[in-house]
């Protein structure tokens, strides 16, 4: 009998990390559970994939929960951050529809982009540049979070608070620029795709012969 990809080990650890998020968002005014549960979730998703590949479970919709479930956490955080969070949210998701439609290996379609963006997606964003970016693009809005809401700076020194929110940036700014790119090479390719159709279509009609 065939197994079901729902109760798949690494698809379970997905649900569990979508109750993490939730939670953090109910213990949104108690930062260190919220804290406390947002990062048991990012420590989740790091080990996942490890779990997949040692359990010979990876599946296709594996991958989308584990996108799903990383975007509803950093959206809810910078919405909830700043009134304009909503538009990194949105470009976030954005990204997720453009690069989902290319398959699993969608991080492969980009030998031919620029520097950044090539090194940032070779060898599945394992390069230093690509972990930079991708902690960041995770750790970022957290951050802001504990800051804003006085949790940072009751700890830590505020030098050391700014330095890291400056790092962290860096860091989105340059993952925002691959997100764009991604946006635009999926705008492209969807109008490539509509010419050679176009085409194709006239080939066929002009190749039909008039039935008088």
């Amino acid at each position: 009998m065939a197994e079901n990809v729902y109760f798949y080990v690494p698809n379970i650890i997905g649900y569990g990390r979508l109750l993490l998020v939730l939670l953090s968002w109910f213990y949104w005014r108690n930062p260190p559970w919220l804290i406390g549960f947002y990062m048991t979730s990012l420590f989740l998703d790091a080990i996942n994939g490890t779990v997949a590949r040692k359990l010979h479970q990876t599946s296709a919709f594996g991958v989308w929960l584990d996108l799903v479930v990383d975007n509803v956490g950093r959206g809810m955080l910078w919405s909830q951050i700043y009134k304009w969070g909503c538009f990194v949210s949105a470009l976030e998701w954005c990204v997720l529809v453009c690069t989902h439609t290319a398959g699993a290996q969608w991080k492969s379609n980009y030998g031919q982009a620029p520097w950044l963006v090539k090194n940032v997606m070779s060898n599945d964003c394992k390069t230093p540049v690509g972990l930079y970016t991708a902690w960041s693009l995770h750790l970022l809005p957290l951050w802001l979070y504990a800051y804003r809401s006085g949790f940072l700076t009751a700890h830590i020194p505020g030098g050391v608070v700014y330095f890291v929110i400056s790092v962290l940036s860096v860091g989105r700014a340059m993952c925002a620029a691959v997100e764009l790119y991604c946006i635009w090479a999926h705008i492209q390719q969807m109008i490539s795709s509509d010419i050679s159709q176009k085409s194709l279509l006239r080939e066929e009609k002009d190749q039909k012969p008039d039935l008088v």
